[in-house]
């Protein structure tokens, strides 16, 4: 039977973290996750949307949208005019 929730190794390997850095993720509420009875689950659902929004984040840091610069005005001989 497949799950959708899943433990704490499963989500290490999962994003080839160690555990320790997943305990760590979770712990600090980056990685989305809930405990129960002490024991880190996650669905995979939702590490799956937090993947998405941190491809997300990373391509608007990358390459952040900017205005069109105006180019300068140049002549017929491509010299540049004012």
């Amino acid at each position: 039977m497949s799950s959708d929730v899943m433990t704490l190794p499963e989500v290490a390997e999962y994003l080839r973290l160690t555990e320790k850095t997943t305990y760590r993720l979770a712990a600090d509420g980056t990685l989305p996750g809930f405990k129960v009875g002490g024991s880190w689950r996650f669905r995979q659902v939702d590490i799956d949307a937090w993947i998405e929004a941190k491809k997300a984040e990373t391509k608007q840091s990358v390459r952040p949208e900017q205005p069109e610069r105006a180019l300068p005005a140049t002549s017929s001989k491509g010299e540049k005019t004012r």
